[in-house]
């Protein structure tokens, strides 16, 4: 049933799509991707305590454009593939999982490439709404201690294998793995992770190797900046429905840009966390006296931005030189973006920039950050 509603949405698309496709040539390089996904859920912490359906399922269609050098990153990032994607996912047992209805922007980024068969890997992140969350109002749902909010972040990595049949259809067969959770905005929040394989199929109306131009680009240096950035989370106390309470961060950075693309850095983190001081101060008899103190962390950082015109993708790991009262392992992750209002090469402000993050500790949300930051 599921391959027969994938095949009868691809082809709903398919036709919509090849007639705009017959008047607009702007569409070389442009596809519709469908996937097929089968998999199980997998419980990633012994805190998981929700029955694991027997089997997970999965619609994914990707719009998909493969770049060709309008923007002059483009070229500096070898023409890579971007896209929007819309999935749709059943974990199997409604009554306490519920269904996720997601949309999230992706990059593919080539492994192997020949001829005829490709390898590649696709990575994105986006936003989900659950149709189900811990509640203790009608509809009852008491059970579910991985979802706490109907939003949520949601998250996607697929690896495939791919045959180029001509210049208009491609087959494909791979692996996926999916999360959601909402960063303990809302608890609880231990998040659904689900992995799987999948079948899907590439449909370009006008062609899938458009025309690429080609530039004389400006050389950039690889140059030192002295980073700043601001940010602000919100967590909920451990109780389920709960009040929520601010996280202050404040980040310092050195950052080296290399190869015009990318920029390395590595610098300081600090985290003063109201929840864990309301916490202390409740509990007067638990660390009286030091609630400040044990309220807040420092870790020291490193990581690289991968530099999209005006939006750099950031992956970041940190080490804890000082911990709160309340721990959760040494070593944290972040991923995250920075879209930049000002760059440029000269002056004494740089650079100028939002950015959000989503904390981590392994497979463990944390929190979702958003700020601001400069750099100089």
């Amino acid at each position: 049933m599921l391959l027969r509603y994938t095949i009868n949405t691809f082809f709903l698309f398919f036709l919509t799509i090849k007639g705009i496709a017959q008047t607009s040539k702007p569409l070389s390089g442009f596809c519709i991707e469908t996937n097929a996904m089968s998999g199980k859920v997998i419980k990633h912490t012994e805190r998981f305590k929700l029955p694991v359906p027997d089997q997970s399922t999965a619609v994914d269609i990707n719009l998909q454009w493969k770049t060709f050098g309008k923007k002059q990153w483009h070229q500096r990032r070898r023409y890579p593939v971007i896209g929007i994607a819309f999935a749709y996912t059943n974990y199997g047992m409604d009554s306490l999982y519920g269904r996720c209805y997601s949309i999230y922007p992706n990059i593919e980024i080539p492994i192997i490439t020949g001829n005829k068969l490709q390898w590649t890997v696709r990575i994105g992140d986006g936003a989900g709404y659950v149709t189900r969350k811990y509640q203790r109002r009608s509809p009852i749902d008491t059970l579910n201690n991985a979802i706490g909010s109907h939003l949520n972040d949601y998250a996607s990595f697929l690896t495939d294998v791919r045959y180029h049949v001509n210049d208009h259809w491609d087959l494909q067969a791979g692996l996926n793995f999916s999360h959601i959770s909402n960063a303990s905005f809302h608890q609880p929040n231990l998040g659904i992770n689900m992995w799987g394989g999948h079948v899907g199929i590439k449909y370009y109306p006008v062609t899938s190797s458009p025309q690429r131009i080609t530039h004389d680009l400006p050389h950039l240096s690889n140059r030192w900046l002295a980073q700043f950035r601001l940010t602000m989370g919100y967590n909920q106390s451990n109780a389920p429905l709960g009040p929520s309470y601010p996280i202050y961060l404040a980040t310092v950075l050195a950052s080296k840009r290399w190869i015009g693309k990318n920029k390395m850095f590595f610098g300081l983190d600090y985290s003063y966390h109201q929840q864990i001081y309301a916490f202390l101060r409740n509990n007067s008899f638990v660390e009286p006296g030091t609630e400040y103190k044990n309220s807040y962390k420092t870790a020291v950082l490193a990581g690289n931005e991968f530099l999209l015109g005006r939006l750099g993708v950031v992956l970041q790991a940190g080490y804890y030189l000082r911990q709160a009262f309340q721990t959760q392992g040494k070593v944290y992750q972040k991923i995250g973006g920075n879209y930049y209002i000002t760059q440029r090469e000269h002056g004494p402000i740089k650079e100028a920039y939002l950015c959000a993050f989503l904390k981590t500790h392994l497979s463990t949300a944390e929190l979702a950050e958003f700020g601001f930051g400069m750099s100089f």
